[in-house]
């Protein structure tokens, strides 16, 4: 039975996923894309066996799951891809209604973060499918990420745009990590080789990806609204390491997403080890 691996449907995954695909790195496998959002739940409910899932969402359900270790979707400052899009000046949002997008949590929670504890706010969010026309008619602002937010940074637009990777490394001098891999712990505890194979497949992607950057952007533009140009610059502002600096990153994220009340408690980062002598799979 073949390994059924999430992609996120957005093009934050495309040039990991692209050599995996394009070079046959990894065989064996089904791949099944969908929001980040979605992709947790299908891998929670056992749809799916390895996926990405949104950082707080990998906090929520950690005694489910185990980290693949040096993999993620990051940034170090700016990220292009998580927007908030405001009618006003960030400053007059104090009560005002913020519509944010239901694909990711993560998003979510780091624009709560950003809004109420680096500027002191208080708007009135709502949840909302990622369209802005029908999100600026309920709300001064909208949270927006992945390919939705690229698109409006892509074109001239007469409003105020707010990187929130930017706005989270000013705020605190910390990387910001979006998304995890996870593989479900029952199916780690049966499966260890197959999952050393895939996870060192996504290091392999991963580090052909960096290299070969350009053709992926060219033939990503293709089919695209986006350049060339504007595709290179959004991939390699994109990080996927998972090094201790955005683990801890990661922790301060999560420490300030319990303070908001959007986390019970704060796990350890567990990560999947194919180790005999680790027989827990435990870090």
């Amino acid at each position: 039975m073949k390994t059924r691996i999430g992609h996120i449907q957005f093009l934050n995954s495309l040039p990991l996923y692209h050599m995996l695909v394009k070079e046959e790195i990894i065989l064996g496998i089904d791949l099944f894309k969908d929001s980040p959002r979605q992709l947790c739940r299908r891998l929670l409910d056992g749809q799916l066996d390895i996926s990405p899932v949104p950082a707080i969402e990998y906090a929520r359900h950690a005694d489910q799951l185990f980290l693949l270790p040096d993999l993620t979707i990051s940034s170090d400052g700016k990220v292009m891809s998580i927007l908030l899009v405001s009618k006003v000046p960030i400053e007059q949002l104090d009560g005002k209604r913020v519509a944010l997008t239901n694909t990711s949590a993560t998003s979510q929670v780091l624009a709560r973060i950003i809004l109420e504890e680096k500027y002191g706010l208080c708007p009135d969010y709502f949840e909302c499918p990622p369209d802005l026309g029908q999100m600026f008619r309920e709300a001064e602002a909208a949270l927006l990420i992945g390919d939705e937010a690229l698109r409006v940074l892509h074109r001239p637009i007469d409003y105020h745009l707010y990187d929130l990777g930017e706005e989270w490394t000013a705020f605190t001098g910390e990387k910001m990590v979006y998304a995890v891999w996870c593989v479900r712990r029952a199916y780690a505890l049966e499966n260890r080789e197959h999952v050393d194979n895939v996870s060192h497949a996504f290091q392999h992607s991963m580090e052909m990806s960096k290299e070969y950057v350009d053709l992926i952007a060219e033939e990503a533009a293709r089919w695209d609204v986006f350049s060339k140009n504007f595709l290179k610059e959004y991939f390699t502002s994109l990080k996927f390491e998972f090094g201790q600096d955005y683990q801890q990153g990661l922790l301060v994220y999560l420490n300030k997403a319990k303070e908001l009340g959007a986390l019970e408690d704060v796990p350890e980062l567990t990560f999947f080890r194919n180790s005999a002598a680790k027989k827990d799979c435990m870090k």
